[in-house]
C-alpha cells in the first residue's frame, strides 16, 4: 500500500519551475571616470553617448528635462548605452553649479545633476539680479570665496540642501581644487579636442554628431531593446 502511495506522488507531484534573476538595471550604475566625468550605464555597453552640459544653458535644462527618463529606461538601464555627462563651463555660475552637482560623491551626481536643471527657472532669475549688482567682494578673493558667495546669494547652497547636503558640505565641494581642475579640464577638452561648440553637445561613439536637443539625438541612437 506505502509503495503504491508513493508511486502515485511520483506521478502527480510536478518540478518546481526555476525563476530567472531580474536583468540588473543599469541606470542606476554611477562611477567617476579617470578624467573626472560621471559615466552612467553598463561600462561595456556596445554604445557610448559622451552629454556635454552647462548649467547655465536653457536648452541644457531642456534637454535633460525632457531626455533623462526616456533615454535611461529605454537605453541604458537594459545596458545597451553608456552615457557620460561631462561640463563645458562657459561662465562663473555655470562653474559654481558644476561643482555643487559633485557633491555627495558619484551616487548621488545624477540626482543633483537633475535637481540644477529642475529648479533651472528660479535659480537662473537670482543669476541674473546678482550679475547685475556689484561685487560684495574683493576682486582678488579666492575662488573658493568667489564661488561661494555666488552659490549663497544664487540660491544654489539653499537647493544643495534640499537635496539633503549641508551647507558646510557645500561650500567644501566649491573650495574643492582637485575637483575644479577637473571641470576645467573637461571644458578644455570638449572644445579642442571634440569640437564642442554649444550645449548641449553630443559625441556617440567617438564622433560628434549633430544633435542640439531629444529630437534631433533620439534618431541617431541605436534602436532600444524591447
Amino acid at each position: 500500500m506505502f509503495s503504491r502511495l508513493l508511486l502515485l506522488l511520483a506521478v502527480v507531484v510536478l518540478p518546481v519551475a526555476a525563476h530567472a534573476a531580474p536583468a540588473k538595471d543599469w541606470s542606476r550604475e554611477v562611477v567617476l571616470t579617470p578624467e573626472g566625468a560621471h559615466q552612467l550605464g553598463n561600462p561595456a555597453a556596445k554604445a557610448r553617448l559622451i552629454e556635454y552640459v552647462s548649467y547655465t544653458c536653457s536648452h541644457c535644462a531642456h534637454f535633460v528635462t525632457e531626455a533623462s527618463a526616456p533615454l535611461k529606461s529605454g537605453w541604458v538601464a537594459n545596458g545597451a548605452l553608456v552615457v557620460e555627462v561631462r561640463n563645458l563651463v562657459r561662465d562663473r555660475y555655470d562653474f559654481a553649479a558644476a561643482l555643487l552637482a559633485r557633491c555627495g560623491g558619484p551616487t548621488r551626481f545624477i540626482g543633483n545633476h537633475e535637481a540644477l536643471f529642475a529648479h533651472y527657472d528660479a535659480w537662473i532669475a537670482q543669476v541674473r539680479v546678482h550679475a547685475t549688482q556689484p561685487p560684495a567682494i574683493p576682486h582678488d578673493a579666492s575662488p573658493a570665496i568667489i564661488m561661494t558667495d555666488i552659490a549663497e546669494k544664487t540660491g544654489l547652497i539653499a537647493l544643495m540642501q534640499k537635496r539633503g547636503i549641508s551647507p558646510a558640505q557645500s561650500r567644501a565641494c566649491l573650495a574643492d581644487t582637485k575637483a575644479a581642475e577637473a571641470v576645467l579640464a573637461m571644458t578644455k577638452y570638449g572644445v579642442q579636442q571634440d569640437g564642442i561648440t554649444g550645449t548641449p553637445g553630443f559625441v556617440l561613439n567617438g564622433k560628434k554628431v549633430a544633435a542640439f536637443d531629444w529630437a534631433t539625438l533620439r534618431p541617431v541612437l541605436p534602436t532600444p531593446a524591447k
